[in-house]
């Protein structure tokens, strides 16, 4: 009977632990690894979500920005750190895509990482000068065909999103536009307002004032529907290119150990920020959409996104430095 007892015991401490973390997480402040600099996309989603969330679980999630080319630094950092939950990452497709320019990584994508929840993306959209006689993205693939080599798209760089949008146009409908790459998009819309390029895919918020003032023209947007901002613009699928998509998303991840019960709190509590007006509003004006989801839907959206910029990389023959 006494050894019954002591096992009954054992069980109650270990089923018990369970809801004894959840409610203790979090005892002190979150580490919120930001991998890009201040000011940036990727910075402002994490700080304004990190903050609603901080604030409803009285822990401050601290800002830890590192930027680094491809946003190696951070990954590497937020991949290496304790699985306690007290290192939270917001990142972009640079987790995805970063393993496809540089060798010799310190992370494994799918290994190292946990996800937790999707969080938001920020649309693209697809411009050119206004003396490019093309006003529909049909329009301007015709053009292209006819003109093989002559055209040419700004970018932010090899392996920026809107230098892989441009190349998984070009794998779609097979044609030959040259790369000029740029140090950052804003450079590449410079050089497109300038005439310097035919054109340049860029995100939606930052080409709002480019578009008002007739200095570029907008052709389609790389998203699932219209935007709000551009009502007027038809999406890429409007057009008859139904897979050509290039939406920037933002998701949170912990280190891969990390106890289910804190990420399943982590998930709630992005969830809750997600539901905030005033989040929303703020989010709104700086160009984000919210975009939940659960950590399966991120999990799945990871693996898939490995396989789509993998076939985008091969096909624009990028190298690994």
């Amino acid at each position: 009977m006494r050894n019954f007892i002591l096992v009954l015991a054992s069980l109650c401490v270990v089923t018990g632990s369970g809801p004894t973390l959840a409610q203790s997480y979090p005892s002190k402040p979150i580490k919120l690894i930001l991998p890009f600099a201040p000011g940036s996309p990727s910075d402002m989603v994490g700080r304004t979500i990190g903050q609603k969330m901080g604030a409803q679980m009285g822990q401050a999630l601290v800002a830890d920005n590192r930027a680094s080319a491809g946003g190696t630094l951070g990954l590497t950092l937020a991949a290496q750190s304790p699985p306690d939950g007290y290192t939270v990452l917001v990142t972009s497709p640079t987790i995805v895509i970063s393993p496809l320019l540089y060798a010799n990584l310190q992370y494994d994508s799918l290994r190292d990482f946990a996800p937790v929840a999707r969080l938001a993306t920020i649309e693209n959209v697809m411009l050119v000068h206004p003396s490019v006689p093309a006003k529909t993205l049909k329009e301007f693939i015709a053009l292209a065909r006819s003109r093989p080599g002559k055209l040419n798209y700004g970018s932010g760089g090899a392996g920026t999103t809107n230098h892989l949008a441009n190349e998984l146009l070009k794998n779609l409908e097979k044609l030959n536009i040259v790369h000029v790459p740029y140090k950052g998009a804003t450079f590449a819309a410079q050089g497109l307002m300038g005439g310097e390029v035919d054109e340049v895919v860029l995100a939606v918020a930052p080409a709002l004032p480019f578009i008002k003032s007739g200095r570029v023209r907008a052709i389609a947007v790389l998203s699932e529907k219209r935007v709000k901002t551009l009502p007027d613009v038809p999406t890429a699928a409007e057009s008859g290119l139904p897979n050509f998509k290039m939406s920037i998303w933002y998701a949170m991840f912990v280190p891969a150990g990390t106890p289910r019960d804190i990420i399943n709190h982590l998930y709630r509590e992005a969830e809750k920020a997600l539901q905030d007006q005033e989040l929303l509003q703020r989010m709104g004006n700086a160009g984000m959409d919210p975009w939940l989801g659960t950590p399966e839907d991120l999990g799945k959206l990871l693996r898939g996104e490995i396989t789509r910029f993998a076939k985008i990389a091969q096909s624009a023959g990028l190298k690994k430095e």
